[in-house]
């Protein structure tokens, strides 16, 4: 059975929630008018992926990189309350599973550190998996905490057994093996990378899964940022591009289905059957028969990363 699936690559209200799950909701509305029943968005979307940290220079101006940070904290999610909960009505509502990227901040604990988290949404709006990713790249160490591997987990949905790892999550052979071992069939990578080395990234993964792979990033100008956004004219110009896109759909087979959507603040959309998934994995399963479990082995520790256990 077929699923249409809707990768989104809209900008977000940078640094703004409220209004940025508002412009996740219509595009939510949008896609399910369409028929999809899979919608996927980019990494950190709600509030915006944090592109400063490339422009300022580490250790350099503190005082607006503190005044940023500060706005980002404000607006990122809470995933113990009710933050996301207009997203989840607008799934509810249409019946959709999608999976959308965000910046969550651990209130539980420290009540400041912000995790780089992906979600799975299921059709009634419940949270099947989150995700918070591994290893932040580079300046990103500066906005976000490592995750642990607790939601390094393949979750059933009505389109299929979704996995997701976060931009350069692709790049971990050991957490793309520890998804693969749980009989994928869609793998999606929210992510900031773009361009010709990331697609064929994304085309290796699909062969070596032997699934189906969704990316995107934010199709962003320097225009898309608010007049809100601290010393916005100093960071950006009105016609650059800040990032491309490059949505993309890519078959078990590792050819291209749908995209890459390069420079367009659109959704596209992709027709996928799940059944591909298995049957590219008769020749080459590389959680089965060609794996050598007598030779290598891979142990994956979920136990959640707690800073302090209380004992009463």
């Amino acid at each position: 059975m077929g699923t249409k699936v809707a990768v989104i690559q809209k900008p977000p209200v940078l640094l703004d929630r409220d209004k940025t799950i508002a412009r996740a909701v219509e595009s939510i509305d949008e896609a399910a008018r369409q028929g999809a029943t899979l919608l996927v968005f980019p990494e950190a979307y709600i509030p915006g992926y944090p592109t400063w940290i490339w422009r300022l220079k580490p250790g350099g101006d503190m005082g607006l990189s503190n005044e940023i940070h500060a706005r980002l904290r404000t607006n990122a999610i809470d995933l113990d309350g009710d933050d996301l909960a207009p997203v989840q009505e607008a799934v509810a509502r249409h019946g959709v599973t999608i999976v959308i990227g965000m910046h969550e901040i651990d209130r539980r604990y420290s009540g400041t550190t912000l995790f780089n988290t992906v979600v799975v949404l299921g059709p009634d709006g419940t949270i099947l998996n989150r995700h918070r990713k591994l290893v932040p790249t580079n300046p990103e160490r500066m906005v976000w905490g490592m995750g642990d591997a607790t939601g390094l987990r393949v979750v059933d949905t009505p389109v299929g057994r979704i996995g997701s790892l976060i931009c350069w999550e692709s790049y971990m052979p050991l957490a793309r093996y520890a998804l693969y071992a749980q009989n994928i069939e869609i793998f999606v990578n929210p992510t900031w990378d773009h361009g010709d080395a990331h697609i064929a990234t994304l085309r290796h993964i699909a062969r070596e899964a032997g699934a189906w792979v969704i990316g995107t990033a934010t199709a962003l100008q320097g225009q898309d940022i608010p007049e809100t956004f601290p010393h916005r004219d100093r960071l950006y110009q009105p016609d650059e591009w800040i990032n491309d896109g490059d949505a993309v759909v890519v078959a078990p087979n590792a050819s291209i289905v749908a995209g890459p959507l390069r420079r367009e603040k659109a959704i596209l959309y992709a027709d996928i059957d799940t059944e591909a998934a298995r049957r590219a994995r008769r020749s080459l399963d590389v959680c089965g028969h060609y794996a050598r479990p007598d030779i290598f082995s891979l142990s994956v520790n979920r136990a959640p990363g707690a800073p302090v256990t209380f004992v009463s």
